[in-house]
Order: structure tokens, then sequence, then C-alpha cells
């Protein structure tokens, strides 16, 4: 028994579509538009980190100013920036919370720092930086409120 293909259907001499020369010109393209790219990029999420933490410095801030107003003094080190969101023991004054979230962290995941009395001002509220180390520079360098 023989097969007879309708006379219709015709099959294309040739597929079309991309070489493998094609495609990795292609992809050695991306790659350099990559490597310039990438840099800058990164560069600018360092950058929005520490502006971050300059922003939240600022608002725990002015939280502190609130507290102050209230209870006559700032919180004392051992009462820390927890002061802000829960009434510490004695506080009669106390007419919190004064910030609406929980105290944050700062950019890189590390608590901020409150010491008073300051050794820069009444009171000292700091980030040591990705690195969570002193000093440093560029995203490892220190942001404070003084």
């Amino acid at each position: 028994m023989t097969m007879n293909f309708p006379s219709a259907i015709r099959f294309p001499a040739r597929v079309s579509g991309f070489t493998l020369l094609e495609l990795l010109v292609v992809m050695v393209i991306i790659g350099m538009l990559a490597s310039f790219v990438g840099p800058k990029f990164f560069a600018q999420i360092g950058k929005s980190e520490t502006k971050t933490a300059r922003a939240q410095i600022d608002a725990l801030d002015k939280a502190l100013d609130q507290y102050r107003l209230d209870v006559g003094r700032y919180p004392t080190t051992e009462q820390g920036l927890a002061a802000l969101n829960e009434r510490p023991a004695g506080e009669t004054k106390w007419s919190g919370p004064y910030l609406k979230k929980a105290i944050p962290m700062d950019p890189w995941t590390h608590a901020y720092l409150y010491n008073h009395p300051g050794e820069h001002g009444e009171y000292d509220l700091f980030s040591y930086g990705k690195d969570g180390q002193p000093g440093g520079t560029g995203e490892a360098e220190d942001i404070t409120n003084w």
C-alpha cells in the first residue's frame, strides 16, 4: 500500500532562523553593555542606602526631640531608642509612641546606636555604615547626627 500526499502540502526547502555566529555576536554585545552599566547601577544602590540611613537618623532625631519636649530630657543610653515606642518604667510624662512603626534597622541591617549623654552633642545617634565598624569611607562611612 502506498500513501499519496495531497499536492497542496509543501515542505519549505529551508527553515529560517539565527546562526550560532549571530547568537554569539548578540551575546557579546549584551555582555559589553552589562559591563558598562552594571558598575554605575550598583554605585547608585550604595548611594541610596546612605541617603536612606541619613533620612532615618533625621526621623529618629525628630522623635527624640518630641520625647524631650514631653518628658523634659532625652532617654538614657540604657533606655535607648526603645523609649520612643514603649514607656520607660517610671516615666509619667511619656506621651508616645513617638514613631508610627518599630525602630528601623539601618539599610545594612545593623541597629542604630544611641548614647546619652553624647560625645558630640546632647546625644549621639549613628550607624557605622555597611561594614558595621567605626570609621571608613564610601559605603563604609559612619552616618551620624552631628
